[in-house]
């Protein structure tokens, strides 16, 4: 009799994940003191801490171009703690694989994703259909699969944040103006199913999604059949109407510190002056998710969340509120049954010292996800 063909990889969990972002960090911050320059040791410390799945930038756009070419990366910000602050250079191949292979060797899964991190040609400018997002990411897996490393692949994001500005520039939404938050667009939408299909046909073991945030009462009328999963990111500063950060002064600013000047004094003031109201905007977030996902049988991961979006070790920034939030979104996640793998926040890398020394808070954290429920009810495609 033939051999039946093998579960996909989320088809074959059993509990579920507690899983990471390393973006592209895991690359762009390898010297001294950024925090990947070792990967044995943030692996090993990733492990201890009860993590089993890191979500990582594969950078398809450069692969595709030339695999081991070194490429000059421009600057996405200076402000923040992901990736590089200052122009840098990567060469994504061999790293990559050997990245994945220290995974393995510790029973930590790996996710794909991409930012299109911008290098010095732009190359990520040369995507200009589906049919070129799909090339992309099949060249991608086609090299993995030449190294082993596809059969337990965890899944393939194909675009972080689609539509965004910073991460999809290429992509010219209906009207032009929908770009964050404008996945449900008829042209998003035939963008999305295309490119997955020709992936699909290719890896059709290999789960595969595009990150959004499926909000309703957009995902109450669009046929998403075409994910496997869904992918939201959720931060409490994003309920009652993203009225938190206005609040603090806080615009998202991508190399002026006045930004996290403003946090610096009004953020943790915000949040305890009505911790209950922002605690119940992060809570009803998770449950509208879980809801979308039951409507939808589709199984949710997240690993962008709960409670602020931008934070880092700096002074008069307390790492305790923000653990806070993120202990009451990793814990409702966990109890709706409805996660198939679950971060516990954004900043859950080396690099976030602050946050990464509490060792027993990410232990207590990864029990928790690995002690939850399954959704029982999901029919993703490469189910």
């Amino acid at each position: 009799m033939p051999t039946a063909a093998p579960a996909s990889p989320l088809a074959r969990l059993t509990q579920p994940l507690a899983i990471t972002m390393w973006d592209f960090s895991w690359l762009e911050r390898r010297w001294p003191g950024a925090g990947y320059e070792d990967w044995d040791l943030a692996l090993d410390e990733l492990a201890e801490r009860g993590y089993n799945a890191v979500r990582i930038d594969a950078y398809p756009h450069l692969l595709d171009a030339g695999p081991e070419r070194e490429w000059d990366l421009d600057v996405l910000w200076t402000v923040q703690d992901w990736g590089s602050p200052a122009p840098t250079r990567v060469r994504v191949w061999p790293a990559l694989p050997e990245f994945m292979r220290a995974c393995a060797a510790r029973g930590i899964r790996v996710a794909l994703s991409t930012w299109f991190r911008k290098d010095t040609s732009d190359t990520r400018m040369n995507i200009r259909t589906a049919a070129d997002m799909a090339r992309i990411w099949i060249r991608t897996l086609e090299l993995l699969q030449r190294e082993g490393l596809t059969d337990d692949l965890l899944y393939v994001d194909l675009c972080n944040e689609w539509p965004g500005t910073h991460w999809a520039p290429f992509f010219v939404n209906e009207p032009p103006e929908l770009t964050w938050g404008g996945w449900h667009s008829e042209r998003s939408l035939s963008f999305m199913r295309e490119s997955i299909a020709l992936v699909r046909a290719a890896f059709p073991r290999v789960p595969l999604t595009y990150s959004f945030n499926p909000e309703n009462p957009q995902a109450a009328t669009r046929d998403l059949g075409f994910l496997d999963f869904f992918e939201p990111h959720i931060w409490m500063v994003n309920a009652h109407g993203y009225s938190f950060n206005p609040k603090v002064g806080y615009g998202f600013e991508l190399t002026d510190p006045k930004g996290y000047y403003n946090i610096q004094k009004n953020a943790e003031r915000v949040y305890r002056e009505d911790a209950a109201h922002w605690n119940a905007g992060l809570v009803g977030l998770v449950h509208a998710y879980a809801d979308v996902s039951r409507a939808h049988r589709r199984p949710l991961i997240t690993t962008e969340c709960w409670g602020i979006v931008d934070y880092k070790d700096w002074p008069l920034l307390d790492w305790g509120w923000v653990k806070e939030t993120c202990e009451l979104g990793t814990l409702t996640a966990a109890a709706t049954g409805r996660w198939a793998a679950i971060a516990t926040s954004n900043f859950c890398g080396p690099q976030f010292r602050g946050m990464w020394r509490d060792i027993a808070w990410h232990q207590r954290m990864t029990a928790a996800i690995k002690g939850a429920a399954l959704p029982q009810d999901s029919v993703p495609c490469a189910f």
